[in-house]
C-alpha cells in the first residue's frame, strides 16, 4: 500500500509540475499586461473620479510619470551594434578601442585581421568585437565614430523583459517540484520507489540547469553590450601617370611594352592554333586526304606521253 502511494505522489508531483510551468507562462504573460500596462501603453488605467483641487491632480501626474520612467528603466535591454570606419592606420586603431573599451570596464571578445596588397604596397582590413556595460554603450559608439572616416552605423535594441520573468516563473515552479520530490526520496521505502523517484528528481534538476543557464546568459547579454567595429585601411593606388604624347614615352620603357606585345601576339596565335587544331583535323583533314588520292588516281590512269 505504501508502495502504490509513494508512486501516486510522484506521479502527482509531475503533473503538478507541468500544469504550474504551462499556469507560469500564463502568469507570466499576464504579469508582463500588468507591467505594460504600468507603461501606460496598451491597458487603460482604471478612471479615478476627483473631486479635490488641481493641485491633486497635478500630484497623480507626476506619480504616472516618475513611475513610468521606473519602469522603463527597469526594463532589461540587450544592445548590438555594428560600426565601420575607414582609418589611416588600423593597429592604432584597435589599440585605441582596446584601451577605450578597457577604460569604460569592458573588454575585447574577438579580433580578426587581414593583410591584402595592391602592387608593392599593402593595407590592412579587420574587425574587434568590443563588450561594455550597457550604460557605456553610446560613448563608445562614439569613441568608434572618431577613429577615422564612418562608413556604416547600425545600433540595436532587443527587449528581453519577459522572456526573463517567464524564466523565473519557470525555474520557481521546477525548484518546488524538486523539494516535493526530495521529501518523497526521504521517505520513499523500497528500491523501486527510490529509483523512481530518483529519475524524476534528476529530470527535474536538469531542467532547472538548462533555465538558469539561459537566464545567465540572458543577463550576461543585458549587463554588457557588444559592439562590432570593422576597421579599414585606405586602398593604395599606384601613382601611373600617362604621358601626354606617345612619343614622350622612354625609349626602354617603350621596348618593353614592345616586347609585351609580341609575347601577347605569339601567345594569342598560340592559343588560337590550339582552338582551331581540333576542326581542322575533323572538317578539313579528311577532304585534303580524299583529295590526295583522287589526284594520285586520276594520274595513274592518264597516258604518260
Amino acid at each position: 500500500m505504501k508502495h502504490r502511494r509513494t508512486l501516486l505522489l510522484v506521479v502527482v508531483v509531475a503533473l503538478a509540475a507541468l500544469a504550474g510551468c504551462s499556469g507560469g507562462a500564463d502568469d507570466d504573460s499576464g504579469r508582463a499586461e500588468l507591467h505594460r500596462s504600468d507603461d501606460g501603453a496598451a491597458t487603460a488605467a482604471p478612471t479615478v473620479e476627483t473631486t479635490s483641487s488641481g493641485a491633486s491632480g497635478g500630484a497623480n501626474s507626476d506619480s504616472a510619470a516618475s513611475s513610468k520612467t521606473a519602469n522603463v528603466q527597469n526594463r532589461a535591454l540587450i544592445k548590438t551594434g555594428t560600426v565601420r570606419v575607414e582609418v589611416d592606420d588600423f593597429q592604432a586603431s584597435k589599440s585605441n578601442l582596446t584601451a577605450a573599451v578597457q577604460g569604460y570596464g569592458g573588454f575585447v571578445s574577438d579580433t580578426s585581421q587581414e593583410r591584402h596588397s595592391v602592387d608593392n604596397e599593402t593595407y590592412l582590413t579587420g574587425q574587434v568585437v568590443l563588450r561594455v556595460p550597457a550604460a557605456d554603450f553610446d560613448a563608445l559608439v562614439e569613441d568608434a565614430k572618431a577613429e577615422g572616416e564612418v562608413e556604416v552605423v547600425k545600433t540595436n535594441t532587443e527587449d528581453v523583459t519577459d522572456r526573463l520573468v517567464d524564466l523565473e516563473a519557470r525555474l520557481e515552479n521546477l525548484r518546488a517540484q524538486r523539494d516535493q520530490l526530495r521529501k518523497l526520496y526521504d521517505e520513499a521505502n523500497t528500491t523501486e520507489d527510490v529509483l523512481a523517484v530518483q529519475r524524476e528528481l534528476s529530470d527535474v534538476q536538469g531542467e532547472i540547469e538548462r533555465l538558469e543557464a539561459q537566464k545567465q546568459s540572458l543577463q550576461d547579454r543585458v549587463a554588457f553590450s557588444t559592439l562590432t567595429v570593422r576597421l579599414e585601411e585606405p586602398r593604395p593606388t599606384p601613382d601611373r601617370v600617362a604621358p601626354d604624347r606617345w612619343y614622350d614615352t622612354p625609349v626602354l620603357s617603350a621596348f618593353f611594352q614592345s616586347v609585351d606585345g609580341v609575347a601577347t601576339v605569339a601567345r594569342a596565335l598560340v592559343v588560337g592554333l590550339a582552338y582551331a587544331l581540333p576542326y581542322f583535323l575533323v572538317f578539313v583533314f579528311p577532304f585534303v586526304l580524299l583529295g590526295g588520292l583522287a589526284w594520285r588516281f586520276r594520274h595513274r590512269l592518264l597516258p604518260h606521253s
